[in-house]
């Protein structure tokens, strides 16, 4: 059988490409030789990231999601197929994570100055949507699936932000698969995923971060090889309202963000689109719900809390406490 020009017929070398999207970065290192049309690659990666952001913003306002968060309740919305697949994997896994996943939060994020309404939070804003409570995804929307369709039953603002990342990034994965790329490794932000080994062999090395606020320090290495992984935590993006720091994740249980002993969570998983969700829902539901949580669905998780004495690591799967990168 003939070989595709990423198998490295020719000496292979490693290309990096990238290019701006979702308020942040893509990237794909590529392991290839020199038969491979790098500007049609880099060209059909950045219009694959930018599909996902032209439907899934909530900053845009002609995306598919800001249409459908201001379609009327009980009017269908057709929807891109992409978008149907994110939603639908967003629907399993609220219900299999009790609620720790919800992209019902739309509100509560634009509430407590996260979105694009405004940048810092609005009490009455938060009172509105606490007394609107949390809206289960269940019985908030209902799916036409064969007619690639959505209609809201109560007032209701989605937002993908806690997915849509890992899904980019999957769809990245699937130009460089086109593109007959073996050897590769994509992001976009805290989500990649290997397509293949590197080049030589050996896997692709992620670094694992120190969760700290205004630092990057690498705490650990995470080896991958035809898998992706996705870290959510506290770290990164928040904001400070006098003493207090607000995460930007919402715990729509609570109304309100994210606050826990969980400084982040980082999942491995065959998608990314599903590591990323995961790692949002683990890092809600908390150190002990979500350890659990993690175990019955058998994912491979590893978190990192805050204690007296410094961070403390707690994982299962691949970052069981004998192999968890960086040690306590």
């Amino acid at each position: 059988m003939p070989k595709t020009s990423s198998e490295c017929n020719a000496p292979c070398t490693r290309s990096t490409l990238h290019g701006p999207t979702m308020g942040t970065r893509w990237s794909a290192s590529v392991d290839a030789d020199t038969s491979l049309d790098l500007p049609a690659l880099r060209q059909d990666l950045a219009a694959a990231v930018e599909q996902v952001d032209a439907q899934m913003s909530p900053w845009k306002p002609d995306s598919d999601l800001v249409r459908l968060n201001h379609a009327p309740t009980d009017a269908w919305v057709t929807l891109p197929a992409e978008m149907q697949e994110v939603l639908s994997s967003a629907f399993d896994i609220h219900r299999l994570s009790a609620g720790a996943f919800d992209p019902c939060v739309g509100a509560l994020v634009d509430a407590w100055g996260f979105g694009a309404a405004r940048d810092a939070p609005d009490a009455v804003a938060i009172d509105t949507a606490r007394r609107a409570g949390p809206s289960p995804m269940h019985e908030s929307l209902e799916f036409d699936r064969p007619a690639g369709r959505v209609r809201k039953h109560v007032p209701l603002q989605l937002d993908l932000c806690g997915i849509a990342k890992g899904y980019a990034v999957d769809r990245m994965a699937a130009v460089l698969k086109r593109h007959g790329v073996r050897h590769a490794l994509a992001a976009l932000d805290g989500e990649l995923r290997a397509v293949g080994c590197q080049a030589s062999g050996a896997p692709w090395a992620v670094a694992l971060e120190r969760p700290e606020p205004g630092l990057r320090a690498v705490r650990g290495v995470i080896e991958l090889e035809d898998l992706a992984v996705a870290t959510s935590g506290d770290y990164r993006r928040y904001l400070e309202v006098g003493n207090a720091r607000l995460a930007h994740t919402m715990d729509a249980r609570r109304c309100a963000p994210v606050n826990n002993a969980v400084a982040s969570v980082t999942v491995l998983a065959s998608t990314c689109m599903h590591a990323d969700a995961w790692a949002t829902a683990l890092l809600v539901a908390g150190p002990g719900e979500g350890l659990a949580m993690a175990q019955r669905m058998g994912l491979e998780a590893l978190f990192l809390l805050r204690g007296p004495e410094g961070l403390v690591e707690m994982g299962v799967g691949r970052f069981s406490s004998s192999t968890a990168p960086g040690g306590g």
